[in-house]
């Protein structure tokens, strides 16, 4: 004999209160912390903490700062080329699996474990193939080539595209996911109409697909400016933000004002300038979502 289910409203309330430790953990925690940052970030510490108030005195010390504008400078143009190599990869590797290729599975995990690694070890991988005395530039000398040369990974000019490469290798394979998932859902019966139309693919994936796919981009699309926003660990590990400073990164600036500078009002100005990008980068994203949910709801 069965027991009766409690009732739907029980049941809510129990799994809320489940989800309340957690909750008091974010509250707390999280948003505590984050609001803790914003005001050091108006005070004049230094090693320690203090509860003074000096306005937006660190802040105009941030901007003043070379290093500060040099990561600014230097996170424009990999967020830049990033992002956009990564939706246009990302959506080339979907369209190509979403025409049912043999081994499709097969496929698909190849193209998204590099996104399972961590950015220490995608970062130590492409370290060690770009070292001109180790990597593709020694290789290619010993097999003829003695003139060949590929060392952006020391050259001031070039070095900043090195980690744009390492980031898109271990990045497209989230994009491909997402728009794939987004294909899928796109009803079949529109490419069979086109076809007999005589629709060319490449016309049919341009005014059709395309158009369909918006809010497939728009997620990834903020996912990688989030992402691109905290790069961290990819420098560390492939060029400690040099040769000298031009692989400099904001997220490397407010680690090192924090921690090997001892200067925790300037990193907390400089997180908090941070903080407000991604605010930006989210809410948009999140005011369009919650449209269209209205929207499809009063449908």
């Amino acid at each position: 004999m069965s027991l009766p289910k409690p009732p739907r409203r029980k049941r809510a309330a129990a799994a809320q209160l489940a989800l309340l430790p957690m909750a008091l953990t974010v509250l707390g925690v999280y948003i505590g912390t984050v609001l803790w940052s914003v005001r050091i970030s108006f005070s004049s510490s230094k090693i320690f903490p203090t509860s003074d108030f000096v306005g937006l005195a660190q802040y105009q010390r941030l901007f003043n700062a070379e290093r500060w504008i040099v990561s600014l400078h230097n996170l424009a143009i990999f967020g830049a080329l990033f992002i956009a190599a990564c939706l246009v990869l990302g959506f080339l590797l979907a369209v190509f699996l979403d025409q049912r290729v043999r081994g499709e599975n097969a496929l698909r995990t190849v193209f998204l474990y590099p996104y399972a690694m961590s950015f220490v070890a995608t970062g130590l991988v492409w370290q060690w193939m770009l070292n001109p005395e180790l990597g593709i530039q020694s290789t290619v000398r010993r097999l003829g080539f003695p003139g060949f040369e590929f060392d952006w990974i020391v050259s001031q000019d070039k070095v900043i595209y090195t980690l744009v490469i390492a980031a898109v290798w271990q990045a497209s394979g989230l994009v491909m996911a997402v728009l794939l998932a987004g294909l899928r859902g796109i009803d079949e019966s529109l490419w069979n109409a086109a076809r007999i139309d005589g629709v060319p693919r490449w016309r049919y994936y341009l005014s059709v697909v395309l158009p369909q796919l918006g809010p497939a981009f728009g997620t990834a699309f903020v996912l990688l400016a989030v992402g691109v926003v905290k790069v961290y660990d990819v420098v560390i590990a492939m060029t400690q933000g040099g040769p000298g400073n031009a692989s400099e990164v904001p997220a490397k600036f407010i680690i090192d004002s924090l921690f090997n500078r001892a200067n925790v009002g300037l990193a907390s100005a400089a997180s908090t300038v941070m903080l407000l990008t991604v605010l930006a980068l989210l809410l948009p994203w999140w005011y369009a979502r919650s449209v269209r949910s209205r929207a499809g709801a009063q449908a």
